[in-house]
């Protein structure tokens, strides 16, 4: 009989579950939930929130879809991945109190910066690494400043992904990578940030009991064995953030590794062991996920606005086109799309921008010679641009960038946008057969023992792609650049 280690990987847009074959390395089966897009609800400007009930329901969905393919009760081991810098808030009974304010919202910007000022900025600089920003501590210190009421009814404060595993296991924990990116993290002295919590007068008793972000953390409970027929007692033996679970799904373990995603939000992800910290706090660091060094530290550059551009130029250019067909589509335009180009800033405050929400913008628009394929490319191209443009800064803080490795999926399907990065930054990109649900259920696999130890748990990740920098695209997309870069400087940043 087969056995397996599931993954499940919480996303904004839908949630993904993977079975991981232990004996092949292979995937199984795999379900995701919505067919759609999930909902995001945005009740004021620059808001974004989700119900973490609806998340379970979409869990749940996933793994009946599984077990009608595989029995899960030969699963042996899960690990979840989740959207990062969520703030889940439950009720002594374990019910939410409120809505998850996710990663997008950008509600708690001032609220951050004031703290930076206040704690004194070389202070966060030395210990959290970061400014405490627009992460899970300054969004709840927004809920207790705002909603009294609420913030009353409080019994415990979790990530996303710390609240599917309290679902699965009834048992409340978080992890260091966890409290990391909440901003609330001690690099300095490896424990948690507790000054930051003074500051905000927040009672320690709200933050979970402390787990390994590899290792046995819960063991799952009779409920989730009648529910799904996983056996109980199975261990969650990964968690991570969807940044850092991303880098350790392409094998990123090591100092001086990148990775990258672009999906709803794209992200470049550099592995350090002593990477500067980066005074505007335009990309921050995290603690990793890797069994090679538990104070190993993750660099992130995000930019909110990747995917949502992309699709957006789909929803509105060429609806009747599949994605492979506007990628060919936007091929045939000129590089450099006859000097049009793309802000693709449009879904909250940009981190990478000092916290500025500029909208996305196209200039150079010729409402009689632009045609259709060539509005498509600046919408690559622009992406791009943003990309290398957080890359010039991340290498600033010493990051060597010359090879980045990235999951076959999402804007990555693009040889347009593949090569264009690939150009512009002169980095080689390598192209992998995994996701985040996948790398999870690794991970867990890892973490319970089920493998001995990182090589044997990626033997059986395939590399399927090697893009190298077009020097035929290389002058007309440094001009591009050239022209983006003063732009956003002149028009954006500088202003």
């Amino acid at each position: 009989m087969p056995e397996y280690s599931l993954g499940i990987d919480l996303g904004s847009s839908s949630v993904k579950t993977s079975l991981l074959d232990l004996k092949s390395g292979r995937c199984e089966a795999s379900a995701s939930y919505p067919a759609s897009e999930a909902p995001i609800l945005s009740p004021q400007k620059n808001w974004a929130e989700q119900d973490p009930e609806q998340w379970w329901t979409y869990l749940c969905k996933c793994l009946e879809a599984l077990s009608a393919k595989c029995s899960l009760s030969a699963v042996r081991s899960i690990g979840i991945s989740y959207q990062m810098h969520g703030l889940v808030c439950l009720d002594s009974k374990g019910r939410a109190v409120r809505n998850a304010i996710i990663w997008c919202d950008s509600r708690a910007v001032e609220t951050g910066r004031q703290a930076f000022s206040e704690i004194g900025e070389q202070k966060c600089l030395e210990t959290i690494l970061n400014s405490p920003g627009n992460f899970t501590a300054s969004k709840l210190a927004w809920v207790k400043r705002n909603e009294p009421s609420l913030y009353s009814r409080i019994a415990s404060v979790m990530l996303p992904g710390d609240y599917i595993a309290y679902r699965l296991s009834s048992s409340i924990s978080t992890t260091p990578s966890g409290l990391s990116e909440a901003m609330l993290w001690d690099f300095s002295k490896q424990k948690r940030a507790d000054f930051v919590a003074d500051y905000f007068g927040f009672d320690k008793s709200l933050f979970p009991e402390l787990v390994p972000s590899i290792g046995v953390q819960a063991l799952t409970s009779a409920q989730t064995e009648r529910l799904f027929g996983i056996p109980e007692g199975t261990p969650v033996s990964y968690r991570a953030g969807d940044q850092p679970n991303n880098a350790f799904s392409l094998n990123v373990l090591r100092s001086g590794e990148v990775a990258a995603t672009a999906g709803t939000s794209g992200v470049v992800y550099g592995v350090g062991s002593n990477a500067k910290p980066d005074p505007q706090g335009r990309v921050n660091t995290f603690l990793h996920v890797t069994p090679y060094d538990p104070a190993a530290q993750g660099v992130l550059l995000c930019i909110n606005s990747v995917g949502i551009m992309n699709s957006w130029a789909r929803k509105h250019y060429c609806p009747e086109l599949s994605y492979p067909e506007m990628n060919a589509l936007a091929a045939q335009a000129p590089v450099g799309s006859d000097s049009l180009m793309v802000l693709p800033f449009g879904n909250g405050a940009e981190r990478m921008l000092s916290g500025k929400a500029p909208g996305a913008s196209i200039i150079g628009l010729d409402l009689v010679r632009t045609e259709r394929s060539r509005l498509l490319r600046a919408v690559q191209e622009g992406i791009a641009c943003a990309f290398n443009y957080g890359m010039d800064i991340m290498k600033t803080m010493g990051l060597d960038l010359k090879t980045i490795k990235a999951g076959c999926a999402n804007m990555f399907l693009s040889p347009l946008f593949c090569s264009t990065l690939s150009t512009l930054s002169g980095a080689t990109i390598e192209l992998y057969d995994t996701d985040g649900a996948l790398g999870a259920a690794r991970g867990a696999a890892l973490g319970a023992g089920l493998y001995q130890d990182a090589s044997q748990a990626f033997a059986s990740l395939e590399l399927k792609s090697r893009v190298e920098p077009c020097q035929e695209w290389k002058p007309a997309l440094d001009q591009l650049y050239g022209e983006w870069k003063s732009y956003l400087e002149n028009q954006i940043i500088n202003k």
